[in-house]
Formats: C-alpha cells, structure tokens, sequence
C-alpha cells in the first residue's frame, strides 16, 4: 500500500528554497484594436490594454522594515511605469547571514519604520492605480511577534515516547519521555495519555512497528507523579507509547524578523487566527492604515503552510473534534497516526491503518479551512481586503481550501505538474470565484540568469491549467546593509553561491522591454479572467491534497494529448451550491462539466474507495442526468474512513443503484475511459486527430468563446523537450446564430479575423502552428466583434498558398514564390490567383553592433555603462565575442538590406531572428515596430519596408549573470558563462499578397 505523504514528501523552501494559428494569420497587420466585447464590460482597448486589475503582480522583497518611504514610493513609481499591476509586501532577507545588520528593535517587521513604508507604499500605489498585497505575518508560516511557543495561541506538536516489553516483563519508571527534545523556547509539555499495545509482527511495514488494535491499553490514569509501574501480559512483545502536547517552538523562516520574537500561531484553533488578528488590530492597524488599505489595499496573503516539526502537527481540539466528526474516540487510534521526522511510526492491519489515518486528516483539514482560512477570509473582508492563500503543505483539503478562499495560489516551483494546478482550478469555479494566482518563476540556483523565454514557457502551461494570475518571483527593495551590486536580493547569496528566481527591476538590462511582457502577460489575463471557465471532466478526488503531482487516470497522460480538459473536485464542492445539472452538465452556469469521473483514491493504493454521503450526492447527480465513469473495482468498494456498523453495505447499495443507471459506466481498463466517455455521447471542446503537445483553456461570456492555445508540456522535467506542432485543431462555439474566428494577439494586443477555416455545425476547424512554449488566443464571435468590417464575407476553407488572410483590400492570398494558386472559399467556389515574383530571402552580411556594457558603480545600486563598438561578419553569443565575452547590457544590431525596384505596396517581408537571447525589440527605418512574440522571434515588416535601401535595428537585453561571474566569482562563479545576444540565423524572407476573387 502506498500512502503519499505531503507532510513527509512535500517540497519544503528549506529544502528546495502566427506564424501563430493560422500560417501568416498572424501577420494581417492594420487590423484595428478590439472592439468592446458585450457582456465583459470592457472599453474598446479591452484586450489592447488590459486594466490593472488584470496585469501581473511582482512579489516585493523587503529587508524587514529597513526602508526609506522615498525609495519605497520610486519603486511603486518603477513597477506601475513597466506596466505592472501591484506588488505584495514581503519580508524575506534569506541573502543576509547576519541577522544583526538588521536590528528588529527598530525596524523588524511591524515597527514603525516598517508601517511607514507600507503607507508610503499604499499612498503612491494608490495614486498609480495599484494595489498592495501584505502578508499575515513575518516571513512563512504565519506567526505572531511576542507569542511564545507555550501559548495556547501558538503552533503545538504531538511527541510520542517508546519503550519495549517482553510478554510478562514489568515497566517501572517514568513515563517514556518524547524520542526528540523540545525546539528551543519551548518550556512545558503535558502528557496527553500513555498506552501499551502488543506488537503485530504480520502488520509491519519496512519503516513501521505493526500493533493489533484490540490490544490497546489506556495506561494514563496509573501514572503517578510522572511514573508508571505496568506488568505486560504473557505472549508476545508490547510496546508503551506515551503522547505529549508541546509548542512546535517554529520560528518565520529566516528569522529573526521581529523584536520580540514571532512563533507560528496554531493553524487549527480559533485562538491562533485570535491571535494574528488582534495583533494587527493592536499594533498595525493604525486610522491612517486602514484608509490607505480601503483606498490601494488587495489581499492578505498567505504562503504555502510550511509548518514543521519532529512530531505530528497538532490542535488541542482534535481529540474532541474527530469524536464529534467520526462518532469514535480518538486516543485508541493514536499509534496510526503519530509521525517521526514526518515518517509514520506505527501500523494497524493495512485497510483499517488506512481508513484511520483517513479520518484523522479530514478532520484536521475541517479545522484548518473553517479555523483559519475561513476566519481570516472574513476578517480581511471587514477591512475591505481579500484573502489571497497557498492552501497546501499540510495533509488537507486544498480542493476546498480553494472553494473557500478569494484567490487560491499555487506556485511553479513547488508544484510538479499542471493537475496540482487543476485541484486549486476545481475548487476556484465550483465556487463561482475568478481567479487561480500563481507564485510564478522561482528557479534554484538561477539568480540574475532566469531568462523571460524561461519565465514564459513555465507559465504557458499552467495557465492552460487554470492559472489567471501571476505573482513574478520577485522585485527585491534596492539596498540593505552590507551587500554588494547590482543592490539587495531576497535569495542570492544563497548558502553562498546563486539563489532563488530574480531580482526584478531597473537592475536588469531586460526592464528595458519589460513593458512587452508586462503587456503579453496582462492581456493573457484579461481574456482567462473573463466570463466563465469550461472544463470537459470533472475528475473526483477523494483526499484533496494539492502539490503532489499526482494526476488523473487516463486524462493526464491520454487524454489532455488529444484535447481533453479536466479539473479536480473533492466531496466538500459536492455541497456547494452550483453542484446541480442541467442539460447533462454539472455546475451549469459554472465550468458546466460534462462528466464525472471517479477513480480509486491514488493517496492510498488506488483502493476503490468512496465515502457513503459522497456516494449518495454522485447518485443523485446521475440520477439528474449527469454522465459518470467509473474506473475500478467500485461494485466491491469500501468507505476511506472507518466505517460503522453497516456502512460497507449501504455503500454499496447506493453503488449498485448507481451503476444501474444507463448514463453510469464502470471499467476496469484505463484505456477503456476514452470509449467509454465516447459511448456516453461525451466529446472534448478541442479536439484533433493525434496526440499533441498542445495545451487548452476554454472561457465563454455572453458574446464569445476564447480559446487559449499553448504548445507545452504536463511538467517542467518531462523528457523529450516540447517539439513545434502544425495541425488542425477542432473548436466548438458555444453560441448560435453566425460566428467567425478571431486571432487574438497577447504580444501586440491586436484581434485579427481568421481567413481559413471550415465549419462543421458548431465545430471550426483551423490550422495551429506553435513553436515550443508558443500560446495563441482564438476567439469565436459573431462578425464584428473586434472590430473587423468584413461582414459576412466569404473565408477560406482550403488554399495551396503560403496563407489566406483579410485585409483592406478583403480577402488577400500570400505567397513567397511565384506562382498560380487555387482557393477553395466557403461559398462552394475554388478562386484562381496569380502572384508575381518575389526576391529571395535575405541574409545579411554584415551587421554593425553597439553594446551598452554593465559594470557596478560607484555604490551598491548604481550601474556604470561602457560603451563598445563591434562589427560582426557572422552572428555569434556575445560569449564567444572576445570583447564581450564577459559583458552584460543592452546590444543594439543594424544592418541594411536593400530591396529591388519593383518593390511595391503589395509586398512585404518577414524577419526570421533566429535564436535571439533574452528580450528584444524590432526597429524598420528608424520606427519601432509593435511587441514581438519572444518564444517565436518572426515579426512581419510588411509596410515598414521600402524600394532600396532599408535600416533594421534589432535590440537585445541579456541578464546579468555574464557580468556577475566576473565581479562576484565567489557568488556566481560556478555558473556557466551563458549564450546571450542576437545569434540567428537571420533571414529577411519577402513576400507578396493578391486580392483573391
């Protein structure tokens, strides 16, 4: 039996710390911006320029409170001007090994120096338009200053003590004390009860002691000042097991932060969410500071549940509380439950080892989301802020931590895979919430040479799996004590060498374009956060943890390949609200999926297990229409939890009834699931041929169905690396009378109207072309929607040219040969069209380059610029440039191609860039073309170029790790020189359109 445990195998940070769709679509250039899209409330730059609300946040590092209110509102200044939408105050200095530089008696986090800068912040963000997200506490977990480890408010842990027996030996003398000491600050401890229990040698596992369960003797009323005299019975070995409740004595991470000293508070209890907010209405929430928060204040926020310990994570109110939810005492089923170091100790028989430890983790999860997240959602609603939280780290219920949170958050780094995405994702629209956020981009050991390239294929996929908003890893405060250029960073040093994810800012040659992908970002959020989320399947999960990277049996692997989407549910969503069906969908007026499949529970052993009110709510789903698939052994299940008398068969009789239904499939064949959704008249809203690397999210609004497109990957590590697609793709609108598709583009804002593509009921089918990492919007509306003044013009279906699109000028062919090419039109005609000759493409010889080189200055934040000159016959990394081969900076290229006579309006060029590293911008004769799209470096030039003679001007921004090997080889000098800068190959590829007729 395998039993996944996040408290033992979660990934701690101590541990860890167009050329698009259609070919050319892409490049219909002139298109005007979108129009106000009905039904989204949105201006006619809705998608061009998307609002604050929906731009991409930076988490903002501080040194504690040791800030000036000047620097703080400049950087307020810096993000709003890159386009960004707020920031989230957080105290992390894990660089600084000397804590002492800090003082916290005079500017830890929650002194007076720290509430001036969270004014000084909330002031100019609120002049900016921007919002201010703060933390509960001081770094993670949450904790409160001048809370002690022995406080009932504080973070409490269950240590058990062992001593071994011979059947008929006699124990005298203290009770057994915990197997590891008491963290630090911790001074009492209460023994909860002793036990003796004889040990099940058939029950053992290779890491635990088996017991027999009917042998459990509850020793705590015979110890006397502390000692216990007990004779064990003849036969067999016994073991004492004592139980003792104590602070888990955890300190924020990277403390100290505070004088005096914050301790986690208890996760569980209403005195520990008490204790964080009587502490901020005492002494952070000063009159000025609430009016601030009403006026730029965002969320209360709160990192992953980090919380640590040798024992097993405790509340003094679990024994009276798991009563109450099982019916059954808990004490006798202690030894299944207690950890060491996070390993399980002790085991029952198999089965019942598992429906206990089942039981003790829902009611744990039931205390921790209605204690603390529910608590403090509300609490921050009377102070007109949102809870923003990262529900998991424990052995909880993130599924419905996410039901209950305003912005549930995941993070790239922690999880594995996009279905932990998913968890949050089901949990978020089921409860008819907006957004999934994510803690976006940390990488180990990647400080100062994290690429946007790299930024952006990470985030391609999640937000395919629900993600709608990116918190960026990070923005660190310009300066601190003792550190060195290019300013302070949160996480590097780190342990003395390269730390965690970016130090975002002016620091950077690449805040030179953020603008662009502050732009791409944010107009990706707009269209995910707007209108409804569709998902195909509603995948049943019975233990709803989150961050575990387990998937879903043939979805996963299968069916996302071939266009399938699916999000998790957990029992808690099944009493929610909009868990009704219509028409066959569940949550009709939400991700209205359109069926429910349940599988065994993968936290331990795939058991077909199935809880009876859960089984009761599934049935009376189907019963309402609602397809099922079932995927085990579920006509023999059994109950998670330990059953009482009589429930293994009331189980199973609801299952039989289930089953019974005509809508209701059980298989015991993974492979089986597809056929068997196809057989219950279940289709995907994507569909294509073959299995594919292409990634979906669906959103519908009164008006639209969008489509986001990624060309990605389930998880980071999967082997072989993401190939380019180019393939049809099967679309279902959602909405009647006439619909047309639109290319939406998040790099230039701009929504063009598809020319090729065939209709097929509610079905488009269009070509998608994606390079690795690659995403594309498709929005399917009625004509003129964005804009467009094509009508209900005749499309393309077929066309052996280079592409079909619209123009001025209507429907216009392109071509890079010469040629006679046939267009087979929507009105049943084929349209013959001739093209002219076209130049060959173009490779420039030469190239003139100009680098802006980054050296540190005359003091911690200022950065020297040295300029060089260097002219290139051949495009090589600024690595393998003796002059540069140490640089960082900014380089701009030139170079001049010239065009022959009879270049006329009807022609135009792509510029193929090649590999290009990291962020860049496109310049024709002097004009700065529009944001080109970073993980497919093509940019049309089409009306930019001339007859004769024309300039181009490729900018590129590199990081700074080049630069930092050299001047800090201490730090960054095990990092290997990188390859930045303009590579190529480079090629001015011309074309020519034709009106097709």
């Amino acid at each position: 039996m395998h039993e996944a445990n996040p408290q033992r195998d979660g990934i701690s940070r101590r541990v860890v710390l167009a050329a698009g769709l259609t070919a050319g679509a892409a490049l219909a250039l002139g298109a005007g911006a979108p129009s106000a899209v009905a039904g989204t409330g949105a201006a006619a730059d809705w998608f061009a320029a998307p609002a604050r609300s929906v731009r991409p946040r930076f988490r903002w590092w501080w040194p504690d409170g040791l800030v000036d209110p000047d620097e703080i509102a400049r950087e307020i200044d810096q993000i709003a001007d890159a386009g960004f939408g707020g920031v989230e105050i957080a105290a992390v200095h894990h660089s600084i090994k000397d804590k002492s530089v800090l003082d916290t008696a005079h500017h830890g986090w929650g002194s007076r120096p720290w509430r001036d800068g969270v004014e000084a912040a909330l002031r100019r963000a609120a002049r900016r338009g921007l919002t201010v997200d703060l933390t509960l506490g001081p770094s993670w977990p949450v904790a409160v200053p001048g809370l002690t480890p022995d406080d009932d408010a504080a973070a409490k842990e269950l240590a058990y003590g062992r001593a071994a027996l011979t059947g008929g030996s006699t124990y005298r003398g203290p009770v057994p004390p915990p197997v590891h000491p008491a963290a630090p600050g911790v001074t009492r401890q209460q023994l909860l009860a002793v036990q003796a229990v004889r040990v099940e040698p058939a029950h053992s596992t290779r890491k635990e002691t088996g017991l027999d369960p009917d042998s459990v003797q509850d020793l705590t009323a015979t110890v006397t000042d502390g000692t216990l005299t007990w004779t064990a019975p003849e036969g067999g070995d016994w073991v004492l097991i004592s139980y003792w409740v104590r602070g888990s004595g955890q300190q924020p991470e990277s403390g100290p932060h505070s004088a005096p000293a914050a301790y986690a508070v208890d996760h569980f209890s209403p005195a520990g969410t008490t204790a964080v907010t009587s502490y901020w209405q005492d002494h952070l929430l000063t009159p000025s500071l609430r009016r601030l928060l009403r006026a730029a204040g965002g969320s209360f926020f709160e990192d992953s549940v980090e919380l640590e310990t040798d024992g097993l994570t405790w509340t003094p109110l679990l024994p009276e509380v798991f009563e109450k939810h099982t019916g059954r005492a808990l004490l006798p089923y202690l030894p299944a439950v207690v950890l060491d170091n996070g390993n399980q100790v002790f085991a029952f028989e198999a089965q019942f080892t598992r429906q206990i430890r089942h039981d003790f983790w829902e009611t744990v999860s039931g205390l921790f989301n209605r204690n603390h997240l529910t608590a403090l959602r509300d609490w921050a609603h009377t102070l007109g802020m949102t809870l923003r939280s990262q529900p998991y780290g424990l052995q909880t219920d993130a599924i419905a931590s996410a039901a209950l949170l305003d912005i549930p958050e995941g993070e790239s780094l922690g999880f594995k895979n996009l279905d932990d995405y998913r968890c949050l994702a089901g949990g978020r629209d089921m409860a008819g919430r907006k957004v999934l956020s994510c803690e976006a981009g940390a990488y180990n050991g990647s400080a100062y040479s994290t690429t946007w390239d790299r930024f952006l294929r990470t985030m391609g996929g999640a937000y395919a799996a629900g993600v709608n908003q990116t918190v960026v890893h990070g923005f660190s405060y310009a300066t601190a004590p003792g550190v060195n250029w290019p300013g302070f960073a949160a996480f590097s040093p780190y342990n003395g060498t390269a730390g965690y994810g970016e130090s975002w800012g002016p620091r950077q040659p690449t805040w030179r374009h953020v603008q662009d992908i502050s732009g791409y970002l944010g107009r990706v959020h707009q269209v995910l956060q707007t209108g409804t989320a569709r998902a195909d399947v509603a995948v049943f999960r019975q233990t709803g943890y989150t961050a575990t990277g387990i998937g879903a049996s043939w979805f996963t692997a299968t069916g996302v390949p071939l266009g399938w989407t699916h999000q998790f549910l957990s029992g808690p969503l099944l009493d929610l609200p909009s868990a009704t069906v219509s028409d066959g969908r569940l949550a009709p007026d939400g991700p209205a999926y359109k069926a429910l499949f349940v599988e065994g529970d993968f936290f331990y052993g795939s058991t077909p297990t199935l809880a009876v009110e859960d089984a009761r709510k599934i049935l009376a789903l189907a019963e309402a229409g609602l397809p099922v698939v079932l995927f085990g052994a579920f006509d023999q299940a059994l109950t998670p939890g330990v059953p009482d008398q009589g429930e293994t068969d009331r189980l199973r009789d609801l299952l039989a009834r289930l089953l019974a239904l005509p809508h209701v499939v059980r298989v015991t064949d993974k492979a089986a699931v597809g056929d068997a959704l196809a057989g219950l008249g279940v289709s995907a809203d994507v569909r294509h041929a073959t299995a594919s690397t292409l990634l979906n999210a669906h959103r519908v609004t009164a008006d639209a169905d969008f489509y986001y497109l990624c060309n990605g990957k389930h998880a980071e590590t999967v082997k072989p690396p993401v190939a380019a697609i180019d393939h049809d793709v099967t679309l279902r609108r959602t909405h009647g009378g006439r619909t047309v598709p639109y290319l939406l583009d998040p790099w230039t804002g701009e929504a063009v109207r598809l020319a090729r593509y065939t209709e097929d009921g509610a079905d488009i089918t269009l070509r998608v072309t994606l390079q690795p990492g690659q995403t594309t919007i498709v929005a399917l509306g009625r004509p003129g929607l964005f804009g467009d003044r094509h009508g209900n013009s005749a499309h393309a279906e077929a066309t052996d040219a280079d592409a079909v699109l619209f123009t001025e000028r209507g429907l216009t062919l392109r071509a890079r040969t010469a040629g006679t090419w046939t267009t087979r039109l929507s009105q049943g005609r084929t349209a013959t069209t001739r093209t002219p000759a076209v130049p060959a493409p173009i490779t420039p010889a030469r190239w003139e380059l100009e680098v802006e080189d980054w050296y540190p200055g005359p003091d911690t934040t200022r950065t020297e610029h040295v300029r060089r000159s260097v002219t290139l016959d051949t495009l090589r990394p600024w690595s393998q440039i003796p002059e540069l081969a140490d640089s960082a900076g900014i380089g701009r290229y030139r170079t001049t191609v010239t065009l022959p006579a009879d270049w006329t309006s009807s022609h135009g060029a792509e510029l193929e860039l090649g590999q290009v590293s990291d962020t860049f911008r496109v310049s024709v004769n002097g004009r700065r073309l529009p944001a080109a799209d970073r993980l497919h470096p093509v940019v049309d030039l089409g009306p930019f170029l001339r007859r004769g003679e024309n300039t181009l001007e490729i900018e590129v921004a590199t990081p700074l790790i080049n630069r930092l090997r050299v001047t800090q080889p201490t730090v960054f000098g095990g990092v290997a020189r990188q390859d930045h800068g303009l590579v190529g190959p480079v090629r001015l590829v011309p074309y020519v359109q034709a009106a097709v007729r």
